[in-house]
């Protein structure tokens, strides 16, 4: 199967087309974020405070990237375990943005919100964080620099590889890969 191009920002219609088990090449901005910034985040919007940054049709990417090493944009980019932000998953789809990029399943309620709010949730493959580095052409620093690995960057990127493993009609590749090969 060939694979998807697609550009952020997103639209519905671009979220629609993508099913479960996609493999897709993004290309645009993405903003990277771990557990003290999604906390962060949601506190703001909590409290109706305007977020650093417009979620509106962008993915988010659970990583924590490494300093760059002289003449690299980037250290490496891996992705970290999404389940950590299940708890603000909804949130952050609700206010606007298209989905996740991280490692391992997420839960109920975040499949829910991708079927509500038209998200998708995509992973990278974990171990490969040299080889993802390698998509990313630019990183500037969006804010909370005192986070450190967790501050939000604004990675532009090219041709970052990743498969759709829950979508906004209700698929889950995890759990077709576990029921193709689960004894009956």
């Amino acid at each position: 199967m060939a694979k998807k191009s697609i550009t952020t920002p997103l639209t519905d219609a671009a979220v629609k087309d993508l099913k479960a088990g996609d493999d897709v090449l993004i290309t645009g901005e993405i903003y990277t974020a771990r557990d003290a910034a999604h906390k962060r985040m949601v506190e703001m919007l909590d409290k109706g405070e305007k977020l650093p940054f417009d979620l509106k049709g962008h993915l988010i990417y659970y990583a924590g990237p490494s300093p760059a090493r002289p003449g690299n944009v980037i250290g490496s980019a891996g992705p970290t375990t999404s389940g950590r932000m299940n708890k603000y998953a909804p949130r952050i789809l609700k206010e606007g943005s298209k989905g996740m990029i991280g490692k391992g399943e997420m839960n109920v309620d975040v499949q829910d919100a991708l079927k509500k709010y038209t998200g998708v949730y995509f992973a990278a493959v974990g171990g490969a964080a040299a080889l993802i580095a390698k998509a990313v052409i630019k990183n500037e620093l969006v804010a909370w620099e005192e986070l450190g690995a967790e501050a939000i960057k604004k990675l532009t990127v090219k041709d970052f590889p990743a498969i759709v493993v829950q979508d906004c009609h209700g698929g889950n590749l995890y759990q077709e890969g576990v029921k193709k090969y689960a004894r009956v």
